[in-house]
């Protein structure tokens, strides 16, 4: 194989192998549980069931929580934090699947990893809310 043949070649080996590991441009990333830790209070994210993963900001970074209550008060903080082109994923307590957190409902009395107490669910379940309400609500909570 000639000389500009190989350096062709290794480039598009190259490009190939950036383009498969970026992450996708929307949605929840893969999760090293028990290796990322969240945004937040910095424990590592391991239970599978009450996981949190926020996209925004000016690059459309995601950032990684282990409980619903540390990604909402942690986004209090941010400039963006009530950008309606922010994405937020919550996992359903039940079977542990990614749900958008605004369209997901929320039932109290869950043993969180952080305490705070939400289950997010697809499910309309009996006493669930919707994610403003769990929002003021965890607001409400000085944590």
């Amino acid at each position: 194989m000639r000389l500009p043949a190989r350096i062709f070649l290794l480039g598009a080996v190259a490009l190939f192998l950036v383009a498969c590991s970026r992450e996708p441009e929307t949605g929840p990333v893969e999760l090293k549980w028990d290796r990322d830790t969240c945004k937040r209070c910095s424990m590592a994210i391991s239970d599978r069931h009450y996981a949190v993963q926020v996209r925004g900001g000016p690059k459309k970074q995601v950032f990684k929580f282990d409980d619903i209550g540390c990604a909402v008060h942690w986004l209090k903080g941010q400039p963006w934090g009530n950008d309606t082109a922010m994405e937020i994923w919550v996992t359903d307590f039940r079977s542990g699947k990614w749900l958008d957190a605004r369209a997901a409902r929320y039932v109290t009395g869950k043993r969180t990893p952080m305490g705070y107490g939400f289950g997010a669910t697809s499910e309309a379940d009996v006493g669930s809310i919707d994610f403003g309400e769990a929002r003021k609500r965890l607001l409400a909570l000085d944590k």
